[in-house]
């Protein structure tokens, strides 16, 4: 055998064990537990970080301020510094929403000190601001997720029926633009990829995920967690916010969502390419060993596949060519489920490999960035 024969071979072997043995990663049927109501509705606070966000909040707020929750609920924005009008708008909004809409409070803690982001130093002003309402959950959900109706009380039912510490759904993120139905299902793949939802549910295990548009958060469990105190510098803080909570002795459940949608647009590739480049180096900890790594799996899991088979179709050995289409089309059978639930056409799931390679430049491109001391770059801040 060639060595091309054995990294068709190799590859094949990455995709069946991919599919059997990483938690059915690829399945889209991880939903909100649905189960009975609480006896009694525990008082909530909605903590929203808002920085720059006067142009999504019209398409966002107004979703939380018309919960219709049957217990005591209200929502306190975070102005983390913007630069436009982004507090003004908030009360703008909360002015037109009516009688019956939550109560809304907007404030600003000011510049974060060292060793904190902007995110978590607004969170951990709203979440004391949540502590001395004497709530008993915190919803932790971003200024460009949408809640539909419904979506407030489904996730504290979930919640305390459940015995959950740790509610989490990974918002429906925006493909109406070519570019946002290009990477943006790939996105969701690659994360459960990395942490497969059933791992992360499982009582006791290991894997801990959540998903930072959306966290619902029992307020005790946030004092005994330490949170945001305890991941206060973190990049990746929903994985970070679940990784204390599991150590702390919480369940934890993260799955897609139904009622939850991200209205921040991305109608250019560039956008796309800061939103995944920012953090991806800070998930392999920056290190140029984890991260030479990723590179050669990627280059062998997705990449291999489609290069094998057009190589050997020009004349090499059919038994390789075989081995390579095997590969791709147990890649692209694994990525439909998640095309559907996007509504994106199966053909689809053959750009896989472009897509991926995509990702491994992003990746690379975080790299480049971090060791030329710009870091993530986010809303005007770079953090090193």
């Amino acid at each position: 055998m060639t060595l091309l024969s054995w990294t068709a071979v190799l590859s094949l072997l990455a995709w069946a064990w991919l599919l059997l043995g990483q938690g059915l990663f690829w399945r889209t049927d991880v939903r909100l537990p649905r189960r009975g109501e609480p006896g009694r509705w525990p008082d909530v606070a909605v903590v929203v970080p808002a920085r720059d966000e006067a142009g999504v909040l019209p398409d966002s707020l107004p979703s939380l301020l018309a919960q219709a929750y049957p217990g005591r609920a209200q929502v306190f924005l975070v102005d983390d510094g913007s630069s436009d009008d982004t507090a003004g708008t908030a009360r703008a909004l909360a002015a037109r929403a009516g009688d019956g809409a939550l109560p809304l409070t907007v404030s600003s803690p000011g510049e974060p000190p060292p060793g904190w982001t902007g995110k978590l130093w607004a969170l951990r002003h709203g979440i004391g601001q949540a502590h001395a309402a004497g709530a008993a959950y915190l919803l932790l959900t971003d200024a460009d997720i949408a809640h539909r109706p419904g979506s407030l009380r489904e996730l504290v039912a979930a919640a305390e029926t459940g015995g959950y510490d740790l509610v989490s759904q990974m918002a429906r993120l925006r493909t109406a633009t070519g570019w946002e139905r290009l990477v943006v299902p790939a996105f969701v793949y690659f994360f459960a990829q990395l942490y497969p939802f059933r791992w992360v549910n499982r009582a006791g295990g290991r894997t801990a995920a959540a998903a930072g548009g959306c966290v619902l958060l029992r307020a005790d469990t946030a004092r005994r967690a330490g949170i945001p105190e305890a991941v206060r510098g973190a990049l990746i803080d929903d994985v970070s916010v679940a990784r204390a909570v599991k150590r702390a002795g919480g369940r934890i459940w993260l799955g897609l969502a139904e009622r939850v949608d991200s209205v921040r647009p991305y109608p250019r590739l560039a956008g796309l390419w800061r939103m995944v480049s920012r953090s991806a180096y800070a998930q392999l900890r920056h290190s140029p060993l984890l991260l030479a790594a990723v590179v050669a799996g990627l280059a062998l899991v997705y990449l291999v596949p489609p290069l094998v088979l057009a190589a050997e179709l020009l004349g090499g050995a059919p038994a390789t060519a075989v081995a390579g289409a095997l590969a791709w089309a147990v890649m692209a059978g694994t990525y439909l489920p998640v095309l559907r639930y996007y509504g994106q056409p199966p053909w689809a799931a053959a750009l896989l490999p472009f897509t991926a390679g995509l990702y491994l430049l992003m990746t690379v491109d975080s790299a480049v960035r971090h060791h030329r001391g710009k870091g993530a770059a986010w809303k005007g801040r770079t953090y090193a």
